[in-house]
């Protein structure tokens, strides 16, 4: 198993990362997974060019990515953080609803969060996220820190896949099967 190690990918965006993994998920017939784009409505459009210079977004986004992994409906939202602490706000409250509704029926949510200080990737169930969201809603802390997250959900790179998510995936699923018998 490699360890993630971005050294060499410096110049990528988190997204590129993940959509170059998902095109080798793909490629391998491991998962289909897409990227949603943010709809937007074009304010000033540069004629020569075509390209459009000014724009507004149209309406809030769910998540940044939706799929399927061997059957498994998916979603997920990918998140980049500076600093060792995790501002909630940068999680909207739309986004809380859809993975929660999304999980109702029958699917998997998560975060892929990523300190870029620390060039370390991980995993956030919904389940935790949405703990760490109440704790805000009752008027605990509006973020969560490093130390907070469980370090065993750490995402690593393998081979092409640069965002190796669909190991914590089966983790995930895992804990929900648990889960489920003991309701």
């Amino acid at each position: 198993m490699g360890t993630w190690n971005t050294r060499g990918l410096r110049g990528s965006t988190l997204e590129d990362l993940i959509n170059r993994t998902n095109d080798s998920y793909r490629e391998k017939k491991l998962a289909l997974i897409q990227k949603i784009p943010t709809p937007i409505t074009p304010i000033q459009i540069d004629k020569a060019s075509r390209h459009i210079t000014l724009a507004y977004f149209d309406q809030k986004s769910t998540v940044d990515y939706i799929g399927a992994v061997q059957g498994i409906p998916v979603c997920f939202d990918a998140k980049e953080c500076a600093a060792t602490t995790f501002p909630l706000q940068n999680i909207h409250p739309h986004q809380i609803r859809f993975m929660e509704e999304f999980e109702a029926q029958g699917g998997i949510a998560f975060i892929v969060l990523y300190y870029t200080g620390l060039d370390e990737m991980y995993y956030l169930p919904f389940q935790k996220v949405k703990s760490f969201w109440e704790r805000m809603e009752a008027g605990g802390r509006k973020s969560f820190t490093y130390e907070e997250i469980d370090h065993s959900w750490r995402i690593r790179a393998y081979r092409d896949m640069l965002v190796h998510y669909l190991e914590m995936i089966a983790k995930d699923l895992e804990y929900h099967q648990q889960n489920d018998k003991k309701d």
